[in-house]
């Protein structure tokens, strides 16, 4: 009996040993839209995400769970060696192909890959280089974050700074430039970015009221990869949110673009 019982508490033992790095996290949603003059609709939402820690490796794994065969939607490993750090992506995510108006793609392409980074002795710089020979250099100089992708199709730079209570950024990719700035302003944060798109949030954590401003989107014609993009008018968002005592969050949206009010119950763990 004595044996049997050591026996038990080695296993117990060596279980919890290979479940301490083992993190579960996931939300889930209920959404009613009465969809403005058009039919309302009841939509779902559940996802579950396991993250896997051994020393200095990591893995994720997150699952879509509402429907009746769970999706796999994310499985990436990251491990450091010394100055080297190793990201893998396993997950090949279906991209959808159909024209739906949105400059969306033509053809599915492979987004799995594995990307090596040396953090090197250059003013804290980090190097970048992955499968498909893309390399980036990024680093924080003077509280000025850059970063610089070198690859096919056209180079992509990012500068991010916080000015005088103003968080900057600021994109050029393949010479088209766009750019973002947020502050808060007497408790009301605020963010405009280079498509006249402005937001506004009141109030305090759990308790909150944003009004968005999303600019109109232009026609485009297609091109060889890509559909074409319908044009939309510009329009407005109400969104208010509120945590409720049960540990749900309650929120309410309306939308001027199809006067439509979208009421949503979450959860998050």
């Amino acid at each position: 009996m004595k044996k049997l019982i050591a026996l038990f508490a080695v296993s117990t033992l060596a279980s919890t040993a290979a479940t301490a790095g083992i993190a579960l996290s996931g939300a889930a949603s209920v959404s009613y839209d009465d969809n403005g003059s058009a039919a309302s609709a009841t939509t779902y939402d559940a996802d579950i995400t396991l993250v896997g820690t051994a020393g200095g490796t990591t893995f994720t794994y997150s699952m879509d769970v509402d429907r009746a065969s769970p999706a796999t939607t994310a499985a990436d490993m990251a491990t450091t060696i010394g100055p080297v750090t190793i990201a893998a992506d396993m997950f090949d995510a279906a991209e959808s192909v159909t024209d739906s108006g949105t400059g969306n793609v033509k053809v599915q392409s492979v987004d799995t890959g594995v990307t090596i980074s040396l953090d090197a002795p250059i003013g804290d710089a980090t190097v970048g280089l992955d499968n498909s020979g893309n390399v980036t250099v990024s680093g924080t100089w003077s509280g000025v974050t850059v970063s610089h992708t070198a690859k096919n199709g056209g180079d992509t730079t990012t500068a991010a700074a916080a000015i005088a209570g103003m968080d900057i950024s600021v994109t050029n990719k393949a010479g088209a430039t766009t750019w973002s700035l947020g502050t808060t302003v007497s408790g009301v944060d605020l963010t405009l970015n280079s498509k006249q798109a402005i937001t506004a949030a009141f109030g305090l954590t759990g308790n909150t009221m944003t009004v968005s401003h999303v600019a109109a989107v232009a026609t485009a014609v297609s091109t060889a990869t890509t559909h074409s993009v319908s044009a939309v008018k510009a329009y407005s968002t109400v969104a208010i949110s509120r945590d409720l005592t049960s540990g749900a969050a309650l929120s309410a949206t309306y939308s001027s673009l199809d006067d439509s009010l979208t009421l949503k119950a979450s959860v998050a763990f």
